[in-house]
């Protein structure tokens, strides 16, 4: 997008991200229209002033046809999809012609977002990563606090990486959460939130735990990128973590500067890794 005139379609699911990317095209002037998922996108965010309209994840065709009425170049497909309901399902034509090509069986995992990719290019549309967009997104590699992990923590973050590259490379998740060695839990359909949260019950007495969150093996760096943001490092306060450890060049934090400013508050660390480097 280095011309800055191509109009940028923008599928919206909820958290903060979305927003950002829409003040970004605004300020940047960057023409876009956004796809808002019903029940996922924040309402607080639209007005008359941002070109939008609203779909169920069922109505994919819908919103196909809309992009193509727009002239729509480049898809971002960006923010949180919570498990969609019978209702939300209820797909128009080009949904369920969609579906019944990829098969129901795709639902629920990563299959399904490389075949949705496949289909918004077969539009002659362009699937980008918001990294692509927004480069300042991506963790940087190494430690961003004030606080660094001693050796028990790296010893947990290792033991973390260990654990989450497999599991990964299954399609089961992207965070795992270990204390002092022992793998106190690791992300399934719940999220990151709710794993840490659930952790909380499970943790031992002394040095507190660290969340590690990777990107999968085989996961398109265009979609669903791991993120973390000021709600991940209260979480784990809360919950007794006292470090975050997340795969630098492949991840987003969202709102640096405020995030590094709650952790430092909490005197937590978080530390960009390359997973390379700590598993041969």
């Amino acid at each position: 997008m280095s011309d800055g005139q191509r109009k940028l379609g923008i599928i919206a699911g909820g958290g903060t991200i979305p927003q950002l990317l829409i003040q970004y095209c605004q300020a940047k002037q960057i023409p876009f229209f956004v796809l808002a998922i019903e029940g996922n996108a924040d309402r607080a965010i639209f007005n008359d002033t941002i070109p939008h309209q609203w779909i169920r994840i069922g109505q994919a065709g819908t919103g196909f046809k809309r992009f193509c009425e727009e002239k729509v170049q480049d898809v971002v497909m960006i923010g949180t999809i919570h498990r969609p309901s019978f209702a939300d399902l209820m797909p128009d034509l080009r949904t369920t012609a969609f579906f019944t090509k990829i098969g129901l069986k795709a639902l629920g995992d990563d299959g399904i977002l490389r075949a949705l990719v496949k289909e918004i290019e077969s539009e002659k549309m362009k699937v980008v990563g918001i990294h692509e967009v927004m480069p300042e997104l991506l963790v940087k590699e190494g430690v961003l606090t004030k606080t660094k992990p001693d050796k028990r923590a790296e010893a947990d973050i290792l033991r973390g990486v260990e654990v989450g590259l497999p599991l990964g490379s299954l399609d089961v998740g992207q965070s795992v959460i270990v204390q002092q060695g022992l793998v106190l839990g690791v992300e399934g359909i719940e999220g990151t939130d709710e794993l840490i949260k659930r952790c909380g019950s499970y943790k031992r007495k002394g040095e507190g735990g660290v969340l590690v969150k990777l990107r999968k093996p085989n996961q398109d760096m265009r979609i669903d990128l791991p993120t973390i943001g000021t709600k991940t490092v209260q979480n784990a306060y809360e919950s007794g973590l006292r470090g975050i450890a997340v795969h630098a060049g492949n991840a987003l934090i969202v709102d640096e500067s405020a995030v590094i400013k709650l952790a430092d508050k909490y005197k937590m660390f978080i530390v960009g890794i390359n997973p390379g480097d700590l598993v041969k």
